[in-house]
């Protein structure tokens, strides 16, 4: 079913499928990056742990109308997905301020931001992903002006529901990236991941910190904790 390597990322190694043009397999690497693949590390089991999360969180959205990528899990590090041709936007979604806008703009973190804070981002590695408005992403990807306000209104919608799935397992949804891209037919699908790697996740009760930041700030076993996010999702219905 596996076909050949198509591309291969920081978090993720990305797969044809034989008999199936319309198809791809990811598979979830160890590998853990920050600050633009500045800091660099392996877990053992991270893979595993990105994939189940993700699977979990997109049925979440699936069951909820949210059109995406994902049809199914394969293995614990592999799930087989719709092929989408990705806009190069990465759509960052604060509920709460932290990391980089709290440097960039002064802001005090844990600010809280009402209505939702929608920034746009140009997925550029060489470029460092820098902060774009709308005509920028305009003119850098193609995509027209009423297609940005889908992106837009789709990630805040998506919002609105992660909100409350967290918030049923006790934490606390600071701020999250999505990504979109286009199939075949040029239907809009949210893609990509989401996972502790791409949310700001913190414990209601106590504060603590639940995401990759354990990794970035050194304050944790990134292992474990992406361990508890799973046993919590785990017992959402």
């Amino acid at each position: 079913m596996k076909g050949d390597l198509l591309y291969e990322g920081k978090a993720k190694k990305v797969f044809l499928v034989e008999g199936d043009s319309q198809a791809l397999i990811l598979s979830y690497k160890n590998d853990a990056t920050a600050f633009n693949g500045k800091k660099k590390a392996n877990f053992i089991g991270k893979g595993k742990y990105n994939n189940l999360i993700t699977a979990k969180i997109f049925d979440y959205l699936h069951r909820k109308g949210i059109k995406t990528h994902f049809q199914k899990s394969l293995n614990d590090t592999e799930q087989l997905v719709t092929k989408t041709t990705i806009i190069p936007v990465e759509v960052v979604v604060r509920n709460v301020a932290a990391g980089s806008i709290t440097k960039r703009l002064g802001i005090k973190e844990k600010t809280v931001f009402s209505p939702p804070l929608v920034e746009l981002f140009y997925k550029n590695d060489d470029l460092s992903d820098p902060l774009i408005n709308e005509e920028h992403a305009r003119i850098l990807t193609n995509v027209d002006p009423f297609e940005i306000e889908q992106i837009k209104e789709a990630a805040r919608a998506i919002n609105d529901l992660l909100l409350a799935f967290f918030q049923s397992v006790n934490l606390q949804l600071a701020d999250f990236k999505l990504e979109f891209g286009k199939d075949a037919k040029g239907n809009l699908l949210l893609a990509d991941e989401i996972s502790p790697d791409t949310c700001r996740l913190w414990d209601m009760e106590t504060g603590e910190k639940m995401d990759k930041d354990v990794f970035r700030e050194d304050i944790g076993d990134l292992i474990e904790t992406y361990d508890a996010i799973l046993q919590r999702l785990e017992a959402v219905k």
